[in-house]
């Protein structure tokens, strides 16, 4: 028989970085779940991807065990590494503050392609580019 689910948590958490303070703390104290059990899974699981905010998907059952899934970084996340960028445009439409060329769109697609809704790396690739230009960068051709 299945285990009954009380609850599905998402956190955005740093790469190797899950600590007991805010977010995680709380958010997994209120269930009951070993917080630091969590913390020591999330640190190994995501070591070599240090500086990437990965969102994690956390489902807790009523025996307070949990288990999570380990997403792939939101796509401002990596465009933003891909152009060297602390932070995005606060006036994107009037305001392009960097630049990404297409084989960098393509590389981001491919890997954001298991968490997109489709399934053609053409719709992932337009998917990216308007994500970069509502940040203020520009996509270079070629």
């Amino acid at each position: 028989m299945a285990k009954e689910v009380v609850a599905q948590i998402k956190l955005y958490v740093p790469a190797g970085q899950a600590n007991p303070a805010p977010p995680v703390g709380p958010a997994l104290g209120q269930h009951g779940v070993n917080i630091m059990g969590f913390c020591k899974q999330f640190n190994e699981r995501t070591k070599g991807r240090e500086g990437l905010i990965l969102p994690a998907v956390i489902t807790i059952y009523k025996d307070k065990s949990f288990e999570f899934i380990i997403k792939s970084p939101p796509s401002a996340v990596l465009i933003k590494k891909a152009a060297n960028l602390a932070k995005a445009s606060g006036t994107a439409g009037k305001e392009k503050i960097g630049q990404i060329n297409m084989a960098q769109v393509k590389e981001i697609a491919k890997a954001k392609m298991e968490d997109l809704n489709t399934g053609d790396i053409n719709q992932a690739i337009k998917s990216i580019k308007g994500t970069a230009r509502s940040m203020g960068i520009e996509v270079i051709e070629g």
